[in-house]
């Protein structure tokens, strides 16, 4: 476990910054033991956001630290230092375990550590960082992904998750139960339940698809093919999935299965339809359907995200303290 190097420089996300500084910075009063030897490292004085951080190292420190983690890069439309993706990657190829935080990945990516590895970042972004860099392969909907020595995860409160997961593989579930407790958060999500925000369809007129994606959106109670999609296009089914993966950063499919599920999200949020009635209308057919469907790619059966939903939107009477730890992925 030893030293933590946590690789800051301007343009840093404060919020995923802080959340690795609290886990691996603070050990829990009862868990005996040793904990992390957290080093902030950086070129010198860094802004993160309207912050100011003074380092204790230089990023010549990263190649001696046994995990290197990189919070959120705050502008994805801009490279990051050459510095800090060199860094990066000398303490990987030294056998350091890396883990990206939010769009941390876009550091990793730019210093290859993803090329050919299976990754995560923001939902906003992951059709970005999937167009600019094709080696890798971004799964949108999921929390984080554990590659052993490359580890990323998605954004926000998805970012706590990642830093729990490092905890308990390195100390255990008592140590992370310690941790979440001290820190009021879930001590375990699993890395592979997907993000309950779905990533929602570009700008119009801003790509080929501009027209199509409206046009499926309110016929998603019919059994659209890939064929049906490509007529309407007017190109070819082997042309329309090259520009869905451009566009979108996934295959047509799965990109129409994505709309079908947020439509189901939507509804079971805002109506009192069976699931019946809602498999009907987002063209699933069958409520079995939509359970195995929904279950897969949210991570839990439309009853209990309903639950869910309906319990954090209705109004805590007076003196009633609601549940902590409920809430959705950022």
């Amino acid at each position: 476990m030893g030293t933590v190097a946590l690789a800051v420089t301007d343009g840093m996300l404060h919020f995923e910054l802080s959340i690795a500084y609290e886990v691996f910075g603070s050990a829990p009063v009862d868990v005996a033991g040793p904990w992390y030897d957290l080093a902030v490292c950086g070129p010198g004085a860094v802004r993160a956001g309207r912050f100011t951080l003074e380092p204790d190292h230089g990023f010549d420190r990263l190649p001696g630290a046994d995990t290197v983690i990189v919070p959120g890069w705050a502008d994805v439309d801009e490279a990051p230092p050459a510095e800090l993706v060199d860094a990066v990657r000398a303490a990987h190829e030294a056998g350091a375990r890396v883990a990206s935080l939010c769009t941390g990945a876009f550091v990793l990516a730019a210093a290859g550590l993803l090329d050919g590895r299976r990754a995560t970042t923001h939902w906003a972004h992951t059709g970005v960082l999937a167009a600019r860099y094709p080696e890798v392969t971004v799964d949108p909907d999921v929390l984080y992904v554990d590659n052993g020595s490359v580890l990323t995860s998605a954004g926000k409160a998805a970012a706590m998750d990642l830093c729990l997961h490092i905890v308990r593989l390195d100390h255990g579930s008592s140590a992370t139960n310690a941790v979440a407790r001290r820190l009021v958060v879930p001590p375990h999500r699993d890395g592979g339940q997907a993000q309950f925000v779905t990533t929602p369809a570009p700008a119009p007129d801003s790509h080929p698809l501009a027209e199509l994606f409206p046009w499926v959106i309110e016929r998603l109670d019919q059994p659209l093919t890939v064929e049906d999609l490509a007529r309407r296009a007017r190109m070819s089914s082997r042309h329309l999935g090259r520009q869905f993966r451009s566009v979108t950063g996934t295959t047509p499919l799965q990109w129409l299965l994505t709309q079908r599920i947020r439509h189901a999200q939507e509804l079971l949020e805002t109506t009192d339809d069976s699931v019946d009635t809602i498999a009907a209308a987002t063209g699933m057919g069958t409520a079995t359907t939509l359970r195995r469907h929904f279950n897969r790619t949210v991570g839990v059966p439309p009853d209990t995200y309903r639950r869910t939903f309906r319990s954090r939107s209705r109004p805590v009477p007076d003196g009633v303290t609601g549940p902590a730890g409920h809430g959705a992925k950022r």
